[in-house]
């Protein structure tokens, strides 16, 4: 992980309304030399200065669209602001409040271990071996993707990219979330005995299952999305049987089978945003955008998280007002701060994936019922 410089003093002793009206002030200012985009996990106070909202899909193309910028502040994570620099201009200087905003899923495949198993597994078997990474990692990941014929992906297109994998090879390698794989393979119409689990310190699988599997998943998982269990699913069907339970596809398999709708985090939106009126709604996802949906729709649809209200992403709740307006302070004095980079060689192996990916963009369900 990436450390953060201490903040000084004085950031801690303003108030929100000192914070905003500064921001506010520096936004002006800059005009659109300055883009300051924002995930949906984002807190509350943070959002509202954000020029454009979104998930990883959405955020990577505005991001790429950033032709007048001169400064891109991602109020987001580590991997998400490393796919805005290789997706912008080279004049543009991509930004992260808080370096140590990073994902823990992101971290869970290094380059030194994607090696490892690709030259363990292309050695086991001769049939071509395509790599798909989510786009939660890191740059040097989608890079090793661009290199191989693969490609990234986001829970928004997974389908049509593990289509085009299987379109380009014989096996995937799917990484590092596990679950959005094998949740996306399934809903394909593909058994779950077609799929193995690959761990980078524990195994437990013979070369002949290598040679017949379909889909290699990496052992990683969001840690969010991991709290949400079979039971929360069935509470929900004992007391409130008409409730609809909608959920991200980084829940595990039995969460998702146990769901009505499986979805990437903007179509969560579109569904409960076009949902009739006096429709009611557990939704598995993290918990400062249920929140805001819940206060989009007060008085017209009943929506509650799905389980325990414990399902926050901590290190995107690193950003925050005192680190935002740091940076921009920063920026106006002339120095640019947290500045996100990629290197030239990762860059262009990276780019390859995620150009791939946005050719295969089209926001649908992992799975409905």
């Amino acid at each position: 992980m990436l450390t953060q410089v201490p903040l000084p003093e004085k950031y801690h002793t303003l108030s929100l309304e000192q914070m905003a009206e500064r921001i506010g002030a520096h936004k002006r200012a800059f005009g659109d030399r300055l883009v300051i985009l924002g995930h949906h996990y984002q807190r509350d106070d943070v959002i509202r200065f954000a020029d454009f909202t979104g998930d990883s899909l959405k955020l990577s193309q505005l991001a790429a669209r950033q032709k007048n910028a001169e400064f891109v502040v991602f109020c987001g994570v580590h991997f998400m602001a490393e796919s805005a620099d290789i997706l912008t201009d080279d004049s543009v200087q991509v930004i992260l409040p808080d370096l140590t905003a990073g994902c823990s899923m992101a971290d869970m495949a290094t380059l030194e271990q994607v090696e490892e198993a690709w030259a363990y597994l292309t050695d086991v078997t001769d049939e071509k071996i395509i790599p798909i990474t989510y786009v939660n990692s890191a740059a040097s990941i989608k890079a090793f993707c661009g290199r191989h014929d693969g490609a990234c992906c986001t829970s928004s297109n997974a389908r049509r990219i593990l289509e085009y994998a299987l379109d380009q090879g014989d096996k995937v390698l799917f990484l590092p979330d596990q679950h959005l794989g094998r949740n996306t393979a399934y809903a394909m119409g593909w058994p779950l005995e077609s799929m193995i689990l690959y761990g980078p310190d524990d195994n437990d699988f013979s070369d002949e299952q290598i040679r017949q599997a379909k889909f290699i998943l990496w052992k990683g998982f969001c840690s969010v999305h991991q709290y949400f269990t079979p039971e929360d699913c069935a509470q929900v069907r004992r007391t409130d049987p008409d409730r609809k339970i909608i959920v991200h596809p980084e829940c595990c398999w039995e969460v998702v089978q146990k769901a009505d709708l499986a979805g990437s985090t903007e179509y969560i939106i579109k569904v409960i945003t076009e949902a009739p009126d006096g429709s009611r709604w557990a939704v598995g996802t993290e918990i400062n955008l249920v929140h805001r949906l819940i206060e989009q729709n007060l008085g017209r649809k009943d929506i509650r998280l799905l389980g325990k209200p414990q399902c926050l992403c901590t290190t995107m709740f690193r950003i925050d007002l005192p680190h935002l307006l740091w940076c921009l302070d920063e920026l106006a004095a002339g120095r640019v701060v947290n500045r996100i980079t990629v290197d030239p060689a990762t860059r262009r192996d990276a780019l390859l994936a995620l150009e791939r990916m946005l050719e295969h963009v089209h926001a649908e369900p992992v799975s409905s019922k």
